[in-house]
């Protein structure tokens, strides 16, 4: 049974940028708190109003349904943006001809595009570079580069307070002021290569993975300290919280599958198999289903999160890591990162439609614009 447009499902990409593994570290019994979070701002300016009011039965996600634009945003022509790790570059598409109609130049090694959460930034983190490219999504253009250590993955507070850099190869938080990039502390993870996170509803805390120790981390973030820890082995990648904010689904490309995580246990309490090399997570336009993208196997499967099962895999081939759904949900975008190209997949048959040439290793590609409120970072995660 096939999925509609309107039922669109993100999926996810997969395994990690760098082939290096490493030793895993057993959690520590005591783990120490680190240093106070600074007061929040006087306010954040909330990015838009979005055209629609928030569907509050589907939970986290009520915002990102078809037609809920921010007004931030209204009348940007949609480009869909892909980071080439090995060209230092980034490739521009048009998704209505599914051409690449720009390349720009970035630093070293960019992995993710990342949407700001008040929507008029795209960042682009060049890891070796240690520096993030301002893009001007009006323009396309970049407007500046801003200097941050090891910037793997990016996130923002869904208050807006705080940008956090997710510095993998340095085990570390880094935590800035978004609106000036001033540093305001970091906190260091005691296990390999952090990687992958997200926040609860209310974002008081996040769940943080570590893809070469196989650890999940509980991150307070008032003040910011470790909260917990729970072993999941593997090697743990995207981390996506449910649409009721009761578990957290946390993708394992080693155990080819999904964990479920209790967060205030810190236990798994399921696991979800999906297929090898689960990677990257995407949540559908109905805020219900869950795309999860197995690179190796070169298939897009599909989780209802309600019930916690498979509903649907799609064998698109290739090497599908990151994912992204068009505006109207009518298609899945995904980095094929092994074989320089983005596929284009049919939500509603989960049949391939495009293949579209790019530059060498592509991963956290972005689809700008999108419904939702404002942007909680990676390569584009709204609410």
């Amino acid at each position: 049974m096939a999925l509609g447009g309107g039922t669109l499902l993100l999926a996810l990409a997969l395994v990690a940028c760098t082939g290096v593994q490493a030793t895993p570290r057993s959690p520590p019994s005591n783990v120490p708190a680190t240093v106070r979070l600074p007061s929040p701002q006087a306010s954040a300016v909330a990015p838009a109003t979005v055209r629609r009011k928030k569907d509050r039965s589907r939970g986290v996600y009520g915002a990102i349904e078809p037609g809920g634009l921010a007004l931030s945003v209204r009348g940007l022509i949609p480009r869909v943006y892909v980071p080439n790790n090995d060209d230092r570059s980034v490739s521009v598409i048009d998704p209505r001809t599914y051409r690449v109609v720009r390349t720009l130049s970035v630093g070293s090694e960019p992995q993710h595009i990342t949407p700001s959460w008040d929507l008029r930034h795209l960042y682009v983190g060049n890891v070796y570079g240690d520096s993030v490219s301002d893009i001007d999504p009006r323009t396309r253009r970049i407007r500046r580069t801003i200097p941050v250590p090891d910037p793997y993955n990016l996130y923002l507070t869904p208050d807006g307070h705080m940008a956090i850099d997710v510095a993998e190869g340095r085990d570390t938080l880094y935590f800035f002021d978004p609106a000036t990039w001033r540093a305001q502390g970091s906190l260091a993870i005691p296990y390999r290569g952090p990687d992958h996170l997200d926040f609860s509803p209310r974002g008081r805390f996040l769940l943080l993975s570590t893809e070469y120790a196989g650890i999940v981390v509980r991150v307070g973030l008032h003040p910011r300290r470790i909260l917990g820890v729970t072993r999941v082995g593997g090697s743990a990648v995207d981390v996506k919280v449910s649409p009721d904010g009761r578990v957290f689904f946390v993708a394992n490309q080693e155990r080819g599958g999904v964990s479920v995580i209790d967060p205030r246990r810190m236990r798994e309490i399921g696991f979800i198999p999906t297929g090898a090399g689960a990677h990257g997570f995407a949540m559908a336009r109905d805020g219900r289903h869950l795309y999860v993208a197995n690179r190796l196997a070169g298939s897009i499967s599909v989780i209802d999160t309600a019930t916690r099962r498979v509903v649907r895999t799609w064998d698109v081939g290739l090497s599908p890591d990151m994912l992204q759904v068009s505006a109207d949900g009518s298609e899945l975008w995904a980095s094929d990162r092994f074989d320089a190209s983005v596929s284009v997949i049919d939500t509603a048959t989960g049949r391939l439609r495009h293949v579209i040439p790019v530059g060498g290793h592509p991963h956290g590609l972005t689809f700008f614009p999108q419904p939702g409120r404002f942007s909680i970072g990676h390569n584009g995660v709204y609410r």
